[in-house]
């Protein structure tokens, strides 16, 4: 599980992955209210200094068969206002999706929760970034908060290898670009969204 958002996941951080893992049948991510948050701890000359990231405006539907395909891209995170106005030749870097994730969940499930109910399901996440594709299993928690509205959130801690983030080469530029030559083993990850239709 600590691989799972390895290729994409920081995005600004890497995100995630976590999140995206909601796609029912009518149903759509509401990007004012869906995140993914990532703690890195840069490892510094005077010591470990712990550094908070978002991917947001999380945006994605499911098709009928419950089947959801999220990119995320670069201006989702806080990458682009840490780094101030970016040269012409990287702005336009910045709208391409750096990953893609799909998954697939039973959109029937969802349907016949009743509001203040919850549902943990482990879903089956295919991240794809650049030539790499990574297929991890990731447990989700979904709430129904009301008929139009189901929160989600990862129904356990999710901690991303550092390490493995620091060996992609997509992700180890983004993270060279923000300051950090070294990072800690773990890259702590939070899944806030809202599913509404």
């Amino acid at each position: 599980m600590k691989r799972l958002f390895a290729s994409f996941s920081l995005l600004p951080l890497g995100a995630t992955a976590l999140l995206f893992a909601l796609p029912l049948s009518a149903w759509e991510l509401d990007p004012e209210h869906s995140r993914v948050s990532a703690t890195v701890m840069q490892i510094a000359p005077d010591g470990p200094i712990p550094r908070q990231h978002e991917v947001r405006r999380l945006s994605g539907s499911a098709n009928a068969s419950g089947t959801l395909e999220l990119p995320l891209r670069l201006n989702q995170s806080d990458v682009v206002e840490r780094l101030g106005p970016l040269p012409p030749w990287l702005s336009g870097l910045t709208e391409r999706p750096m990953a893609t994730l799909t998954t697939q969940f039973p959109p029937e499930r969802l349907e016949r929760l009743e509001v203040g109910e919850s549902l943990v399901e482990t879903l089956t996440m295919t991240v794809r970034s650049g030539n790499n594709v990574r297929q991890e299993s990731l447990p989700v928690r979904f709430t129904k908060r009301s008929s139009a509205e189901v929160q989600v959130t990862n129904a356990e801690r999710v901690a991303l290898d550092g390490q493995a983030l620091m060996a992609d080469p997509t992700l180890r530029s983004v993270m060279l670009l923000l300051g950090y030559e070294q990072i800690g083993d773990e890259v702590p990850v939070r899944l806030d969204a809202l599913l509404v239709r």
